[in-house]
């Protein structure tokens, strides 16, 4: 077992999981940026998994089992606390209107059932329901035994109210609100009061809770974590969990991203002994959630608008209109508190959950809107996981690699590439192109754990058509291309619809910063990289081509520039690849700290000199630790070749096919020059003698 556990984030599923692993004897720490911050405090709480009509039976399957746990789960944190966490299992409510006829309305064909049908009616002759002396949340005497279940989620409960019925449950729904659902297993949570008690439990057991600490980056290395880099010391541990939010995609190149939420809180009149409002009302567009502190939340709106703060009035007003049309008299109560928060979604709103790329570092994260509801059940997982390498069945639905399944990091070559490889044993095999020679074993390339198999890179700049890029790419092999951020921003020619140019299911985007000539303005360029390669579906790619290059005749790097740019991305999340002059020093440097590959230039970019910095070249080679792609200045097949069988692991070569009179024929004959090169390095080149060495035997022969 991993006692020393390290939590990035601090919000309820991160604190949640704090807890649960303290109480198997862990010794945790929390890092927590901003604890208000957190979604936590920015949701109505609701235990709804029922009626939100959660779809996917793995979904369902977690929401329900850890809605089960809540009982429990929130009598211990009570307990250990003695404060509330405002949890109620009161069902809830979920009212239809009427409009263009019963049948009509969308949200009764989302339950699939028909108004008054077979399930029988709550109310009626057969009596009303939760009659004078029921409590929310409790059966009633006078309920039919016959349920009326969800046909698309037919485990649950469902009891369909007609109108009469569903106005006596809950007097002051608008006239044309004909009936709905009642959902008795469903509940609520203060979330608020959950956050304070899960901070609370936290420090009362011991956990190390470091509030105001931001983690920078995660330091890896071999399919480890070998620690956090934060706005105030590095930290190391043994295990580590990423909890981090809305926010974990700054870490990791994984696809989570804010979804933001308004909400506003009203309050109930001071000068009425009962609360007129007893239900949590699902409606159309609309939640409504009373507390027993006489506040009543409204929510939420759901904007993919990034980090963007503030309420707007727009979004706000159209809360309000929609609470009103289902509760009429809240247009009289006054407005207590306005707020937002950032969900953390998922794709397929699904949460990311289990173990990650590295082998001490678990998942939890992406729980969209039912991060409260699942909290439980995630600690649970999570801390059967690290504890007791426990792998629930169900995390199989909820891994990190359903997505990689999809991305185009996992590519084939092109049916162009004559220099197709296979794998074999989990090396690549190089083809054997005739005879009985077995194929040599290769390692694929690989760059910050993402795996390709073609050695050829490519660029998009310098054609004379779009058609001639697209050719020129297709035959080259090649499933790494760099794009210029600030050409694309700018629609220079040959640019103007890339994204439609391209396949980008197959090849992978190289974001670079060409045109920046400070540090600072290649960092900005970078994110900006890092967003349009998401706008184009490869939502987990975190690479960059780093390029600072102040001097506009020669476009020489600047490697101080380029140096304390690549400290700040790496600490940012990205992947790394900077275009440097071919110093080893500078090289060893970028690679310690945290670059993903090094690209010194053979000669000045464009110029065709081919190989001038051989020596230089050579030595970067033999001391890296990190793949080593030879980029700019090589000008025919020749000198792919001998880069290659220098041991480059990559070539990225974009003019000398671009400006060539036939560029796909260029690409294809770079292509075959790669493979050819690297074929030459793994044999092993003969000895240089400084004498002949005759190819026929001398001895046996026939003489005179």
């Amino acid at each position: 077992m991993n006692n020393d556990v390290l939590i990035i984030g601090g919000g309820v599923i991160g604190l949640a999981i704090a807890i649960e692993l303290k109480l198997r004897s862990c010794n945790v720490t929390v890092l927590c940026r901003d604890f208000k911050a957190a979604a936590t405090h920015a949701a109505a709480g609701m235990l709804a998994p029922d009626a939100e009509n959660i779809s996917g039976e793995a979904m369902q399957s977690l929401c329900r089992r850890s809605r089960r746990l809540y009982p429990d789960w929130t009598r211990k944190l009570e307990d250990l606390t003695g404060l509330n966490t405002g949890y109620s299992s009161c069902g809830i409510l979920a009212p239809i209107y009427g409009e263009g006829g019963l049948l009509g309305d969308k949200e009764t064909r989302r339950q699939g059932g028909r108004l008054g049908g077979q399930g029988g009616r709550l109310g009626g002759q057969g009596g009303r329901l939760g009659g004078q002396g029921g409590r929310l949340g409790e059966f009633s005497p006078y309920l039919p035994h016959s349920l009326l279940p969800n046909p698309y989620s037919p485990s649950s409960q469902a009891y369909w109210l007609d109108k009469e019925a569903i106005h006596q449950y809950q007097p002051g729904l608008a006239d044309e609100v004909v009936g709905g659902w009642w959902y008795p297993e469903d509940g609520q949570v203060d979330n608020r009061a959950l956050a304070r008690v899960l901070w609370t439990a936290a420090e009362s057991l011991g956990v190390e809770l470091k509030e105001g600490v931001t983690v920078e980056a995660i330091e890896q290395q071999q399919g480890q974590v070998l620690g956090v880099q934060t706005n105030a010391l590095a930290i190391r541990a043994e295990q580590y969990v990423l909890a981090g939010g809305a926010w974990s995609n700054e870490l990791l190149p994984l696809p989570v991203r804010p979804k933001k939420g308004q909400m506003l809180s009203l309050r109930s009149p001071e000068f009425t002994s009962e609360l007129p409002l007893k239900r949590i009302l699902y409606g159309q567009d609309i939640y409504i959630v009373p507390r027993r502190d006489r506040r009543i939340i409204l929510g939420a709106t759901s904007e993919d608008v990034g980090f963007t703060p503030h309420n707007t009035p727009a979004s706000i007003s159209y809360l309000l209109q929609a609470a009103i049309r289902l509760y009429p008299q809240l247009q009289d109560y006054p407005i207590e508190e306005l707020w937002w928060g950032f969900r953390p979604a998922t794709p397929d709103e699904l949460p990311i959950l289990g173990t990650s790329h590295c082998k001490n570092l678990t998942l939890a994260i992406g729980h969209y809107r039912n991060g409260i509801l699942l909290a439980p059940i995630t600690a649970t997982l999570i801390a059967d996981l690290i504890c007791e390498q426990k792998s629930d069945s169900l995390l199989t639905h909820f891994n990190y690699s359903r997505f990689l399944a999809k991305s185009s990091t996992t590519m084939l070559t092109h049916s162009a590439n004559s220099c197709a490889v296979g794998d074999i044993n989990g090396k690549t095999a190089l083809p054997n192109m005739g005879g009985e020679t077995p194929p040599l074993r290769d390692s694929p390339l690989i760059i910050a754990g993402k795996t390709f198999q073609s050695r050829l890179m490519t660029g998009t700049g310098k054609y004379r058509s779009v058609e001639e890029m697209q050719q020129s790419i297709i035959a080259s092999g090649c499933q790494i291309v760099t794009v210029a951020v600030r050409r694309v921003q700018t629609k220079a020619p040959g640019h103007e619809n890339l994204a439609e140019a391209l396949d980008w299911t197959k090849i992978w985007m190289l974001p670079n910063t060409a045109g920046c000539q400070t540090a600072e303005e290649a960092i900005r360029v970078a994110r900006l990289g890092r967003e349009m390669a998401k706008l184009l579906g490869q939502e987990d790619n975190n690479f960059v081509k780093l390029e600072v290059i102040p001097d506009a005749k020669y476009l020489l790097p600047d490697p101080i520039g380029t140096l304390q740019a690549a400290e700040q991305l790496v600490k940012e999340g990205f992947a790394v690849l900077p275009y440097i002059n071919a110093d080893p020093m500078l090289a060893k440097r970028l690679e310690e700290v945290g670059c993903a590959t090094v690209m010194p230039l053979a000669s000045p970019i464009g110029s065709g000199q081919g190989l001038k910095t051989t020596a230089n070249i050579q030595i970067i080679i033999e001391n890296a630790g990190v793949p080593v792609v030879v980029d700019a200045g090589i000008g025919s097949p020749s000198e792919a070749a001998q880069a290659m069988e220098m041991g480059a692991d990559a070539l990225l070569i974009n003019s000398a096919i671009a400006l060539s009179q036939n560029p796909a024929a260029m690409a294809q004959a770079m292509n075959m020059a790669t493979y050819a090169g690297r074929l030459a390095y793994l044999a092993g080149r003969m000895p240089i003698k400084n004498y002949a060495s005759a190819s026929s035997p001398l001895q046996g022969t026939i003489t005179s």
